[in-house]
């Protein structure tokens, strides 16, 4: 529930979050839309997959900061004091789950992308993966928008069906695939499928905070937050490994290209 008021430390807390955010997405994929040829071409689509997810998150939280300060204003001079609803504005939680609608599936699409499997095995894990990630976001939408509570534990536990589907599949199936991994890599990507269970816990424990009775302003900033750090982790700190994996294979696959980008970091280092 969206609160009436919020206080002035509430309202810079939740604006410098997404402001985090939106700096933090945008950046990470200028990063690696530069560093893109440091890596061989069989890598680049998971990459480019990051560079998009990325992307999306910085449009929405551009969205989601635009609505957030026109839902809440001060007639305080200065900007200070009490921040209130505005008449006829409401902030819109419904771009979250549009970004998610569309990050979620291609965040798995970079992790498959990137383990440069045989051709079937790709088009199996996709095929598992994806569909159970749009139906795990659509299912938790009515949900998310409802004040019943029974609606929101009904729609709370069909979403968690296709969770629960995604981490058998990483978890179970996926271990057979790791083990033709890169020695150097193998253990980087076991532990990300550790980072993508932590980082996703956060949303269905916002999402049970009404069911707790938590609520009210400091319950709200708290869903706002935490929704923003797990965004940052799910999204960017998540991109900055899968391209510190792809570069690690490049290398792994390609000795001669190793050497020149060992030797082009070294004069770069010299230089500086």
């Amino acid at each position: 529930m969206i609160p009436d008021s919020l206080t002035q430390g509430q309202f810079d807390t939740v604006y410098n979050f997404l402001s985090l955010v939106i700096a933090s997405q945008l950046f990470t994929a200028l990063f690696m839309l530069i560093a893109l040829p440091r890596i061989l071409p069989r890598y680049r689509q998971a990459i480019t997959v990051a560079i998009v997810v990325c992307g999306i998150a910085a449009y929405h939280y551009f969205r989601i900061f635009d609505s957030f300060k026109a839902s809440f204003v001060t007639d305080s001079v200065g900007g200070t004091g009490t921040y209130s609803q505005a008449v006829g504005q409401s902030f819109n939680e419904g771009y979250r789950y549009v970004d998610w609608l569309l990050t979620v599936p291609l965040l798995l699409l970079e992790l498959i992308a990137v383990l440069a499997l045989a051709r079937a095995i790709q088009k199996r894990l996709i095929i598992q993966l994806i569909p159970a990630a749009a139906l795990m976001i659509i299912l938790g939408y009515p949900g998310e928008i409802s004040t019943d509570n029974t609606v929101r534990v009904v729609f709370g536990l069909l979403s968690l069906i296709p969770f629960a589907y995604i981490l058998y599949v990483l978890f179970v199936q996926l271990t057979k695939s790791l083990q033709k991994q890169p020695s150097s890599v193998r253990g980087t990507l076991s532990k990300l499928r550790y980072l993508i269970l932590v980082s996703w816990l956060v949303y269905p424990l916002a999402y049970a905070l009404p069911l707790l009775s938590i609520s009210g302003s400091d319950a709200w900033v708290l869903k706002q937050a935490g929704y923003s750090i797990a965004d940052i982790v799910a999204k960017a700190v998540y991109a900055l490994i899968i391209f510190s994996v792809a570069r690690q294979k490049s290398f792994e696959d390609d000795p001669e290209f190793a050497r020149r980008e060992m030797s082009e970091e070294d004069r770069v280092s010299l230089d500086g």
